[in-house]
């Protein structure tokens, strides 16, 4: 199942067609993505029992917005691939390193984002959501506890990241604009294989990074027993799983995002992100 905001209201998608949520359950459920997620399971349980056939209508893609707009919490994780963990210059960690973007610089899959600094990076990655509360759950049911997945982007200004010592990874990774998600939640039993997907991103067209999450240190299925041993995840909840290698900071010499600059970010499966970076001047422009 692919699902989608619209007008600040859950849709699931199917084709060319958008069923808006609430209307098809007949208010049960929705109308925005925030209340089908606490109801998680009783949704995909309703969904997957109703003949949705032709209550949809034709949608514009580049309609849809940011899936999950207000996740109780946000989770990010660091050096989740070891590839990046060396250019990154840093040892395979042996518990993942758990930082968060705050919620005020979670943004729409397509838009403009103004660079404020001269080391503005980029980060693909994998968001896994969260659609039942979670505590000391076991990794083999890991799996269980994820309603859908979707891309984002850990946009990063490493200058103020590194500012302080030690770095203060959340502030350099929360400016506005800094966490597009999107363009749909897709569930995992879509994929060939859940463990096994393709993310990257290209900046004007040249690629710059490409992975499988299959090369993650720590698996989504980890990541939500190491993450639920210590604090309990909450229906909405959304886990940044980290970064394949690739990223500006680690490249020789460095590259970083200029003005005019066209990112996108896709995960085979789920879609493509696509952010413009702008400099603003005083006079703006």
């Amino acid at each position: 199942m692919r699902v989608g905001v619209i007008e600040g209201r859950a849709v699931i998608l199917a084709g060319d067609q958008a069923i808006d949520v609430a209307d098809a359950s007949s208010d049960r459920f929705g109308p925005g993505v925030a209340a089908v997620l606490e109801r998680w399971g009783e949704f995909a349980r309703w969904a997957e029992g109703t003949d949705l056939h032709g209550r949809g209508a034709p949608f514009d893609p580049a309609a849809l917005q940011n899936p999950v707009p207000a996740p109780p919490q946000v989770f990010a994780i660091g050096l989740n691939y070891a590839a990046h963990a060396a250019e990154s210059q840093y040892d395979v960690p042996e518990f993942p390193p758990v930082f968060t973007k705050f919620r005020s610089s979670l943004a729409d899959p397509r838009g403009e984002v103004e660079i404020p600094g001269p080391r503005t990076d980029w980060e693909v990655e994998l968001v896994a959501v969260i659609g039942r509360h979670a505590h000391r759950v076991p990794e083999a049911n890991g799996w269980d506890y994820v309603a859908a997945l979707t891309i984002g982007q850990d946009i990063s200004e490493r200058d103020t990241q590194f500012l302080a010592s030690p770095p203060q990874f959340s502030l350099g990774k929360s400016y506005p604009g800094f966490s597009p998600m999107g363009p749909v939640l897709v569930t995992p039993e879509e994929f060939p294989d859940r463990d096994d997907i393709e993310l990257g991103c290209e900046i004007n067209g040249e690629l710059m990074q490409k992975g499988r999450t299959s090369e993650m240190i720590f698996s989504v299925p980890q990541l939500v027993a190491k993450l639920s041993a210590i604090t309990p995840l909450l229906p909405g909840d959304i886990i940044f799983t980290g970064t394949p290698a690739g990223v500006g900071v680690g490249r020789t010499p460095p590259r970083f995002l200029r003005d005019g600059d066209v990112l996108r970010s896709y995960i085979t499966g789920i879609g493509e992100l696509e952010q413009r970076f702008v400099v603003r001047t005083e006079s703006g422009r």
